[in-house]
């Protein structure tokens, strides 16, 4: 099936075999292309204050992936998976006929960005990576573990055939991602809340599928996740927070794996940053991370793409 792709102003629509994936579109029809992804239960209101701050000659997309904001459910019975996320990422760039694009990734997004681009090396021009280093390694002695309770997190899900949804009052709404997501700003979570709510009879219900919460079955180890990193052909920045989640993944029991990470960039001369602020900082504060962003879209990708198609004359 090949996808299809609607805009309606600046919301994308693209066609999947089970619904569609929904997005939305900032910068001119034939900006340089980047696509954003968002992290583990936001939407893509997350790049809303960031994208505008970022330079004009780009054309963004940011996708709600699916069980997320307005992007339809997977299938019954279909796990969550990063696997699967790259799978949806493939058929986005191919409904908007992208063969050549940069990818922005925020947490689990960019766990996704960086894999696709060690799968997709020759498609991908440059690779931001926000709070998240790219890959997440499991213990080997841990997998079995892990991936046994996802299995049963599904099955226990599907017997529940009275499961209701949970309807809230906007204000009730408001403080309950607030006490999940601490680190949001009330200003972040009520832009996350656009897309991140359906109205139903009663009140509000989260639009997200519950299903996006049970752990994760496809798993990789520390040796596999370098070997990914190596395919990386693109320039990479990865911007940590101080206090985000990249910092506490490098506490005492998973330094040497996110040392181990750290250093794969640093030795392939990439770019790794840290800055002051919280997990969700590119949407708090983007003010603090769009320079960077910025600087190195304009070296890596912007004066790239300008040379190319300057007149031979100019290019001696």
């Amino acid at each position: 099936m090949s996808s299809t792709v609607t805009q309606t102003g600046s919301e994308l629509s693209v066609s999947v075999p089970w619904g569609h994936i929904r997005g939305k579109v900032w910068g001119p029809d034939h900006g340089c292309p980047v696509l954003c992804l968002h992290g583990w239960a936001d939407n893509c209101g997350s790049f809303n204050t960031l994208i505008p701050l970022l330079p004009k000659e780009c054309r963004y997309v940011a996708v709600d992936l699916p069980g997320h904001g307005r992007s339809s459910h997977r299938p019954p019975g279909v796990f969550y998976s990063f696997s699967a996320y790259i799978a949806d990422v493939c058929r986005v760039v191919d409904g908007l006929q992208w063969n050549h694009f940069s990818i922005m990734g925020h947490s689990m997004g960019a766990n996704v960005a960086a894999m696709f681009s060690a799968l997709y090396p020759e498609m991908v021009n440059a690779v931001i990576l926000l709070d998240a280093y790219g890959f997440l390694p499991t213990d080997p002695r841990e997998i079995p573990k892990v991936m046994r309770q996802g299995i049963d997190e599904m099955i226990q899900f599907e017997k529940k055939t009275n499961g209701k949804t949970r309807v809230y009052s906007y204000e009730k709404a408001v403080e309950r991602l607030l006490s999940a997501n601490p680190t949001l700003s009330e200003q972040s979570v009520h832009i996350l809340l656009e897309r991140g709510l359906a109205q139903v009879e009663g009140g509000f219900a989260f639009s997200r599928d519950l299903r996006v919460n049970f752990r994760n079955v496809v798993r990789t180890t520390l040796e596999q996740s370098l070997e990914m990193q190596l395919r990386i052909q693109a320039p990479v920045l990865v911007i940590l927070a101080d206090r985000g989640f990249g910092a506490r993944l490098f506490e005492k029991n998973h330094q040497n794996v996110f040392s181990a990470l750290q250093q794969g960039y640093l030795d392939r001369n990439h770019s790794v940053v840290t800055v002051t602020g919280d997990h969700h900082v590119h949407l708090n504060d983007p003010e603090i991370i769009a320079p960077l962003v910025s600087h190195f879209l304009q070296t890596k990708v912007l004066l790239q793409h300008d040379s190319l198609h300057l007149p031979a004359s100019q290019l001696h």
